[in-house]
């Protein structure tokens, strides 16, 4: 099973499960041009505990390692859990969307685009980058402000430069954006 399988997988049976999602994280920043290898899939997902617990189920095994009890204490959490592809080890990490305003805001403005064949619900361009330099600013990773200097180079132009100013500063990532900035004048 490659990764484009797993998505096409766990993109069916989130629709089946009833569960409102969205790509994020590299592949999202794939979608959006900016390519790289990664090992996992980002997908935020917006679902009660039933639907949570139709989706485990769905992902049974032997083929998949997902946990009942992890995915619901992340939905109590608003944290995340795992989803496994045993063959290949391919992960898919599944992301309680945050009540909070932004990740509201961020989800509502996800598009449906098609990637890889995949026709799925992706975030957008500029909602990738606030997501990445959130990471960037929890974990020091300077691989996210890469991503974000790539975005950048891409289609600076086509941005919502005053969406992205607000949440900049809403979110304190201002140093963040300053430091993938230059990178993206660097190179």
């Amino acid at each position: 099973m490659s990764s484009a399988e797993l998505l096409r997988t766990i993109v069916a049976r989130l629709e089946a499960a009833d569960v409102a999602f969205m790509l994020t994280g590299s592949l999202a920043a794939a979608v959006h041009g900016a390519g790289r290898a990664t090992m996992d899939i980002d997908l935020v997902i917006d679902a009660t505990a039933e639907q949570l617990r139709s989706l485990v189920r769905s992902l049974s095994v032997p083929d998949y390692y997902v946990s009942e009890e992890a995915a619901l204490e992340a939905l109590a959490a608003e944290g995340m859990f795992n989803v496994v592809a045993v063959a290949t080890g391919w992960k898919a990490d599944l992301i309680i969307r945050k009540s909070r305003k932004f990740s509201i805001t961020e989800f509502r403005r996800r598009q449906f685009l098609d990637f890889d064949g995949i026709a799925l619900w992706v975030a957008t361009r500029e909602d990738v980058i606030l997501a990445k330099l959130e990471w960037a600013k929890r974990g020091g990773s300077s691989r996210q402000l890469e991503d974000v200097a790539n975005l950048l180079r891409i289609g600076a132009a086509e941005l919502d430069h005053a969406y992205l100013d607000h949440w900049l500063d809403e979110l304190q990532l201002r140093s963040e954006w300053r430091v993938a900035s230059q990178m993206r004048q660097a190179e």
